[in-house]
């Protein structure tokens, strides 16, 4: 395992640290925002290691378990913002301060502040990023079309420009790279622009099993196009922010149509990560140098965000979700079903959990076998 060095840990501590404490940063601020006491920040679970109190009584430190974090908020029971016994009988300065008396739209606002931070982080990175490299365009004009390919048995050719596909108008290569990765071998249709005239193609890409530059093996839909050279384009700052918006929108609507195709079966589960598996990629990805790695820590915030934002409790999504039911019905659901819901919850994260874990396992072990 040459990937498995203190540098690989050490980068990994430090994009996880830096990460969880962004989320969890975004919880804080907006509930002092909105007046409510914070008892306890803190970057990991377990025993504490260290830390300190601040003037307002929070105390802010670092525990044993490095994967997570929590805010604990006056009236809460436990990091999992379970209402404890005592909230009904709380006074009314005890109440001013306390996350679950207050006006529902508020409790939303501070929920779902977590997973906003992680987006907001990745669009301040990816703006940096562009503002100093510039934005990535390869025109969608056909440089090549490899032999054999799903391309070339539709009729495409090189100097094709590429229209659209499916009715998405196409303005950068990349947009059709990131459609067809989507795909998962069903039929396609292409608009190209051919000497002037638009002619109308249809394809069907080819999933195959490809390793990437890092060593990474996966399964990816392929329709044997090639475009010219890659030109990167100045950006003003507020471009850039422009841009990294769209790449943050773009970036979690695949990721989502991704894990939809997992759960309806049109997709395997191959390309799933658990803390190996991003451990593993952080130690490739550092030697690729400190602007790659960055963004690859944008891409970890939005993934942290959204994962946060499934409607399961324990996560931040299922809080959401409790928050729902209760506008809903005009008032909280009882103590007994919320906590029936997050041991649910609990249940279904450990199994996600243990699942990634093993398939992290098993590659690896693969891997090595193989190397």
């Amino acid at each position: 395992m040459l990937w498995l060095t203190p540098y690989t840990v050490l980068w990994f501590l430090v994009l996880l640290t830096v990460l969880v404490f962004v989320h969890e940063l975004g919880h804080y601020l907006v509930a002092r925002a909105n007046g409510v006491k914070v008892e306890v920040f803190s970057i990991g679970f377990g025993p504490e290691l260290f830390g300190w109190n601040d003037r307002t009584g929070t105390r802010w430190k670092f525990s044993a378990i490095p994967f997570g974090g929590y805010v604990k908020m006056f009236g809460d029971a436990d990091p999992s913002s379970m209402p404890g016994e005592h909230v009904a009988e709380m006074t009314a300065a005890e109440r001013a301060v306390s996350f679950h008396h207050k006006h529902l739209l508020r409790r939303i606002a501070i929920v779902a502040a977590g997973p906003f931070a992680n987006f907001a982080f990745a669009i301040v990175v990816l703006s940096v990023l562009i503002a100093i490299r510039g934005e990535q365009y390869v025109p969608p004009e056909v440089g090549q079309v490899l032999p054999s390919s799903a391309a070339e048995a539709a009729g495409v050719k090189a100097g094709d420009v590429v229209v659209s596909i499916d009715g998405t108008t196409i303005d950068n290569f990349r947009q059709i790279q990131r459609i067809i990765e989507l795909n998962t071998g069903t039929p396609i249709e292409m608009v190209v622009r051919r000497e002037g005239q638009e002619v109308d193609l249809h394809a069907t890409p080819r999933v195959t099993v490809e390793t990437d530059r890092f060593g990474f093996t996966h399964q990816v839909a392929r329709l044997g196009l090639q475009g010219g050279r890659a030109e990167f384009m100045h950006r003003s700052p507020a471009e850039a922010v422009g841009s990294a918006i769209r790449e943050t929108w773009t970036t979690s609507v695949d990721t989502l149509k991704a894990v939809g195709q997992m759960i309806s079966g049109m997709r395997g589960t191959d390309d799933l990560r658990g803390t190996l598996g991003i451990l593993q990629y952080t130690g490739a990805v550092a030697q690729d140098g400190f602007m790659t790695l960055l963004g690859f820590a944008a891409g970890l915030s939005i993934n942290l965000g959204l994962v946060n934002l499934f409607p399961i409790p324990v996560l931040d999504g299922g809080h959401l979700l409790f928050y729902a039911a209760e506008a809903i019905r005009g008032k909280p659901l009882s103590q007994r079903a919320q906590e029936y819901g997050f041991r649910v919850g609990l249940a279904l994260v450990l199994t996600l959990i243990v699942f990634v874990t093993w398939k992290d396992v098993v590659r690896i072990w693969s891997s090595s076998k193989i190397s």
